[in-house]
């Protein structure tokens, strides 16, 4: 297990070579000039020439790519050209409001999906399945940037029971987190329901039931723990969309974390925050699959990893 937890951690060294080479010829291509996006269109010539010459803009892009890795090498993402600060700080101080979003609106979606999961799991076929797949089915229909703002019209300028934007305590949090929640928690459910109908069939479900369970006792109590491996397979790969859907709901709700950052630097150009925001997307969602292949080794002990 160390060696393959050692290996792992070896990976995660070209991914981010990659994920930084990428980002950096992306963003370089894209139209725009950051100076411009600071000073503006009316700035002097000469006063963009020497906003250029003193960030290092001028300078042959291979030479700044070869400048950009050797930062990476040490930890050092440069400095915002926007903030005038070093980007791993700002990163650190964002970081973990997405954190908190991401963790809230995962722990949504599970608080949604078992229960519908299991209901429509146990009775294939019969209303509690009819109903609990139409809501699957809404919550997947239904994108984040139309149900951020009705919920935000219904519970906060109708209602008025719940903060508009920001990030404050527990009831600033709900509505971002059932937000980005939803559509996850549909997904889970129906891969539940899934898993669930196969394992009805199997030996060991019949055997429990003989023995005087119910089908829905001997399910919850035996074919749960089996069905979830396949849960905790589409829970990881989804943590990437996960971390996505943070991007549109935290600028619907104006959440300050790092997809928010994200944006508003692509907007000005900042090529620094833009490529240390995308590698730490990346090195999240790598981590993330990295615990979820552990967790599903330890939930499935026939499963071995080697």
């Amino acid at each position: 297990m160390i060696g393959y937890l050692a290996r792992r951690l070896l990976a995660l060294i070209p991914v981010a070579l990659g994920v930084a080479t990428l980002t950096f010829a992306i963003i370089h291509l894209v139209p725009g000039d950051p100076v411009i996006a600071m000073l503006g269109e009316t700035a002097a010539p000469a006063d963009i020439e020497g906003m250029r010459h003193q960030l290092g803009l001028d300078r042959p892009i291979v030479e700044q790519y070869i400048d950009y890795l050797g930062g990476l090498a040490v930890g050092d993402l440069g400095e915002s050209i926007s903030y005038r600060r070093p980007v791993s700080r700002i990163i650190a101080e964002r970081y973990p409001a997405t954190i908190e979003l991401a963790a809230a609106g995962m722990l949504v979606a599970l608080l949604i999906a078992f229960p519908l999961g299991i209901i429509a799991g146990s009775r294939p076929g019969g209303v509690g399945d009819i109903a609990a797949m139409g809501f699957a089915i809404l919550g997947i229909s239904v994108p984040h940037i139309y149900l951020g703002p009705l919920l935000m019209i219904l519970f906060s300028l109708d209602l008025r029971w719940l903060p508009l934007t920001g990030r404050g305590g527990f009831s600033h949090l709900v509505l971002p987190a059932i937000t980005l929640g939803t559509a996850l928690a549909a997904i889970i459910a129906r891969m539940l329901r899934q898993s669930l109908i196969g394992v009805r069939e199997s030996d060991y479900m019949r055997t429990a039931i003989s023995k005087g369970l119910s089908e829905r006792a001997a399910l919850i109590r035996h074919g749960l723990k089996n069905a979830l491996t396949s849960v905790i397979t589409i829970v990881g790969l989804q943590m990437g969309a996960l971390l996505s859907g943070t991007l549109i709901t935290e600028m619907i709700f104006s959440w300050p974390g790092l997809g928010r950052l994200l944006i508003s630097a692509i907007g000005a150009r900042d090529y620094p925050t833009v490529e240390g925001c995308v590698l730490a997307f990346a090195l999240t969602y790598v981590v993330v699959n990295l615990a979820t292949d552990l967790i599903y080794a330890l939930v499935d002990p026939r499963v071995r990893v080697s």
